[in-house]
């Protein structure tokens, strides 16, 4: 007997059309539940920014039950656990609705920096005048309080003068005066008669001599009292009223090289009143400290490995930017400041070298009280500052906020919105400062994508208390 050729257990015979079908559809399953991994890539090579499909996505949740029937669901260009949904109150919340919240992806250059600490200072012999007294004597009256505004030429102080040799030096001033005008009588008399020939003009030119004399001890009298503290005005009305002057009033200096250039009327601001009323002082002493604010130095601290770079900065007049520190506030950011110079020498205790930025300031209150004028600026000495200092520049970047990305372990992620929700994508970060990020352009972001510009760091959160789930309402509690 002949044995029977065994038959292949399947063929296309036994599986029939259902098996193709099966697999089908066994493929467009794995396809839609790997979609977040191609979509992003495919979506980006075709143009496709994330608002087209946001809207689709609205169009079909308003054909949507609402409630229980919505959880679970998946919107197109994300999926559940890696999506947060995001209420209109909890946009507004957190700085996300509206203006400024949402930025649109661009490639821009970046200027890679490195950060110094600084301080910021007075500028030396620019910033502080001191208001000396000009002549000895006791303060009967003072004008301004301190912490007051002040324009150059505003009353300070008033002096009662008591140096005695400024008291005999106006009085030899009167003296001469008198005697001046006596000899001017004089040779005004005898003129008349010399012309009628009934004096010689011998005594004409001695009286004339005798008044040159005279002018001559006036003028030098005259360089005296200045040299004591008096002006030249102050002199003048002692010899035209012929009394003595018994006080002084000490104006504000005049306007700083600052003030001068400044188109707007500018002012001191008395930081110090060294002085009381009735106290006794003596020429030279201190009565108050003025200064005037309208532009600081920042002092900037450059290690030695730094060096090289400010250097460079300075030789280039790069802008540098500067990351004043304001307490329970974000660092605010002054940039195009101006690298006025470098220090010729090294710090040997702290081993380094200290540079100087020019910082404008501005007033930040104006207050009236009655006549008086109080103003407080800005930027304060002693305030601590971080400088940005300019290295190279880097083309074609995508830059965003140092706000926009938020860290969870190795991975670094920014928030896409697509529609009511928000998608964390995981990026690739090549450089980052204290106020900026360089995001690769690997093919995660691209541009004319948008980016959540604020509260990353809240967003995640949200995300990984949706991921733990509802607490357990019996948890503690036995049955």
């Amino acid at each position: 007997m002949s044995q029977a050729t065994p038959q292949p257990r399947f063929s296309r015979a036994t599986l029939g059309p259902w098996f193709y079908v099966a697999l089908v559809c066994i493929m467009f399953l794995v396809v839609a539940i790997l979609q977040n991994l191609w979509l992003p890539h495919v979506r980006g090579w075709l143009g496709i920014e994330n608002s087209q499909i946001a809207g689709s996505d609205d169009k079909h949740q308003e054909n949507e039950p609402t409630g229980e029937g919505h959880k679970g669901h998946d919107h197109a260009g994300h999926y559940e656990g890696n999506s947060i949904e995001v209420s209109l109150q909890a946009r507004k919340n957190l700085g996300i609705e509206g203006k400024g919240g949402i930025v649109k992806i661009e490639l821009q250059p970046f200027t890679r920096t490195i950060s110094l600490p600084g301080i910021v200072a007075e500028r030396p012999g620019r910033s502080s005048v001191q208001v000396t007294a000009p002549l000895t004597g006791i303060i009967t009256k003072i004008y301004p309080t301190q912490g007051e505004a002040a324009v150059p030429g505003q009353k300070l102080f008033d002096i009662r003068l008591t140096h005695e040799e400024l008291v005999q030096s106006q009085a030899e001033l009167l003296k001469t005066a008198e005697e001046l005008e006596v000899i001017g009588r004089e040779i005004a008399r005898i003129e008349v008669l010399t012309k009628d020939g009934a004096l010689a003009r011998k005594q004409l030119l001695e009286r004339q001599y005798e008044q040159q004399k005279q002018q001559a001890a006036l003028r030098s009298q005259t360089q005296a009292l200045i040299l004591h503290g008096l002006t030249a005005g102050q002199v003048d009305e002692i010899v035209k009223k012929r009394t003595l002057l018994q006080s002084l009033t000490v104006e504000a200096p005049g306007p700083t090289d600052r003030m001068a250039a400044a188109e707007e009327p500018r002012f001191f601001q008395v930081q110090n009143l060294k002085v009381s009323q009735g106290q006794h002082v003596t020429a030279g002493d201190t009565l108050a400290v003025l200064v005037d604010h309208s532009e600081l130095f920042i002092e900037g601290n450059a290690f030695e490995r730094d060096i090289a770079e400010i250097n460079r900065a300075a030789a280039a007049e790069q802008p540098l930017t500067a990351l004043m520190e304001i307490e329970g506030k974000q660092p605010q950011t002054v940039k195009d400041l101006r690298l006025l110079y470098v220090d010729s020498q090294v710090d040997p205790e702290s081993r380094t070298l200290h540079f100087y930025v020019t910082l404008p300031n501005m007033v930040e209150q104006n207050k009236q009280d009655g006549d008086r004028r109080y103003v407080s600026w800005r930027y304060r000495p002693g305030q601590r500052t971080q400088l940005l200092v300019p290295v190279e520049i880097w083309k074609d970047r995508i830059v965003l906020p140092i706000e926009a990305i938020v860290e969870e372990g190795a991975e670094t992620y920014v928030f896409t919105p697509n529609g009511d929700h928000f998608d964390r994508r995981a990026v690739h970060v090549e450089y980052k400062d204290q106020t900026s990020v360089v995001v690769a352009n690997d093919g995660v972001l691209f541009p004319g994508d948008s980016v959540v510009k604020v509260a990353a760091k809240q967003l995640q959160l949200a995300l990984k208390n949706k991921a733990s789930g509802p607490a357990d309402p019996h948890a503690g509690h036995n049955h």
